[in-house]
């Protein structure tokens, strides 16, 4: 079977049939029926929660990574599934970082048969890359995550929930005790929507001041030594590139916002935590202050650089579905105008008033983009998995704009190909492409090309930077192709934008 952009689907998957035609409109089921309050919910150990939930072969388990790579309570609760011999497990964890490695020998003897996930990286990316996992890997958005959740198709068994504090009665939120991780916002629909709900905790308190998970969704409240490894939650850049080209792409790009009348009182934005996103904010922010001008909100991922913005009065408001690093943790806990979300309120293409469709512009990366401006941030050039769309879709469908920032040439490789290895994002929702040696804007984007006239921008055809490119590394040589399917790459929708394959042999 064949999407509207020519990638093979496999049978019993819907095919994505373009951004714009939402195919599955499947709609959010009621919540389940809510548990009594007042039953005893303290377990003494993860043994008791399993044996209380009778969990057995063939279920599905969830869990957040608001502690991104410093997390343990996966690891923790998949332990005591091996030690119990239970096979065939679903997991369902928003993300996986290279932290969850010991999830390798359970992939390998069928522990864990098959995974959803947003985004993953480390050893279990490359076990999946080299076929290990018996079924097929899914691959969702943010946004998409939350409405398969909410409509039913990812049906949860036990969601296991990190939180940094909880009472007996089972509130939690993310903001108190040793491993505060700020904002819980991809654990809300787990809790809203699965059978059952385990919250984990380091923090056992009498009361909270802020409650971010309700009592009433909660199960069993397990207590252990340590959820995981605050410092874990900073896993990656989350300062301003010094790269002299990256400091160029994002001048430019800044640049570009300001001609295009984008930075203007009143406007939003994104921009992920990587060096070059943060510069590109930095950029931005010398024009707000030459201009007088205060943003409305920022949103996505938080990050100290925004946090300071919020409190230099030049955003108004941040609107924050996870941490990413422990200032804004501190900022989320003491600012009223940092609010959490959920990743439904985020990103849901399904959910009303939903963040991303208010961003004026978002700033987004690429491992690969062909001339279509299809986008792939989900495997190497290769067929490695080292990421996912995240937020990446959801936000290039929501934004008014749309700009990719990243060099020409990464590793001697150009980022600009005829044919992409993975499609993450549709190039439909894709308008700008900006590199340190110039800029191509998506042709059905008249409107930005009109504006963009007597810009001194290098503004150029998308097939003359791919052209330039050539000119320092060659034209590449074809990498081989594996014909075996390990995953599928699912649109926020729900129908399947491309396929995954086995890494070929060398």
């Amino acid at each position: 079977m064949k999407n509207v952009l020519n990638r093979f689907v496999p049978r019993g998957y819907i095919p994505f049939q373009g951004s714009k035609t939402i195919i599955n409109s499947s709609k959010r089921k009621l919540i389940p029926e809510v548990y009594t309050s007042n039953a005893n919910k303290l377990c003494g150990s993860l043994a008791e929660v399993f044996d209380k939930l009778n969990i057995t072969d063939g279920m599905t388990l969830s869990f957040h990574h608001h502690l991104r790579n410093g997390d343990y309570c996966l690891n923790m609760v998949m332990q005591e599934a091996s030690k119990r011999g239970i096979k065939n497990l679903t997991l369902a964890p928003s993300s996986l970082f290279p932290v969850h490695a010991p999830l390798v020998p359970l992939i390998e003897n069928q522990t864990v048969t098959k995974i959803y996930t947003n985004y993953l990286n480390g050893p279990v990316a490359k076990t999946i890359s080299e076929g290990k996992l018996k079924e097929l890997l899914v691959m969702q958005t943010h946004g998409g995550r939350a409405r398969a959740i909410e409509a039913g198709e990812l049906s949860i068994d036990v969601a296991f929930v990190a939180a940094p504090a909880a009472d007996k009665k089972g509130n939690a939120n993310g903001v108190d005790g040793p491993s505060a991780c700020g904002a819980l916002g991809y654990a809300i629909p787990d809790v809203k929507y699965a059978k059952k709900v385990v919250i984990i905790t380091d923090n056992l308190v009498e009361n909270l001041d802020y409650i971010e998970i309700d009592e009433k969704y909660v199960d069993y409240v397990v207590v252990v030594d340590k959820i995981g490894e605050q410092s874990g939650i900073v896993s990656g850049t989350t300062k301003i590139t010094r790269d002299p080209v990256a400091l160029k792409i994002a001048r430019n790009t800044a640049q570009l916002l300001n001609e295009l009348g984008l930075i203007k009182n009143g406007f939003s934005l994104q921009t992920g935590a990587g060096g070059t996103s943060l510069a590109v904010a930095s950029e931005v922010k010398k024009i707000m202050l030459e201009k007088n001008i205060t943003a409305s909100f920022a949103s996505g991922g938080i990050t100290a650089y925004f946090v300071e913005m919020l409190e230099a009065g030049l955003i108004n408001e941040l609107w924050d579905v996870q941490c990413f690093d422990l200032e804004a943790v501190r900022s989320y806990k003491v600012n009223k105008k940092h609010y959490g979300m959920s990743s439904s309120k985020y990103a849901n293409p399904y959910e009303e008033d939903v963040v991303v469709n208010k961003l004026d512009f978002v700033i987004l990366g690429a491992t690969e983009i062909d001339l279509n401006f299809n986008v792939n941030v989900t495997t190497d050039s290769k067929g490695l998995l080292i990421g996912g769309s995240g937020g990446h879709s959801d936000t290039a469908a929501g934004a008014n704009v749309t700009i990719i920032t990243t060099p020409l040439i990464k590793s001697r490789i150009p980022i600009i190909k005829k044919e992409l290895t993975t499609i993450s994002t549709p190039g439909e929702d894709v308008d700008v492409l900006v590199t340190e040696r110039g800029i191509a804007i998506n042709p059905k984007r008249t409107d930005l090309l009109d504006k963009l006239q007597n810009s001194k921008l290098n503004i150029l055809p998308i097939e003359q930077l791919l052209e330039i490119s050539y000119q320092y590394t060659g034209i590449p040589e074809p990498i081989k192709k594996s014909d075996k399917v390990i995953g599928v790459v699912e649109y926020r929708d729900g129908t399947i934008i491309d396929s995954i394959y086995k890494l070929g042999e060398d």
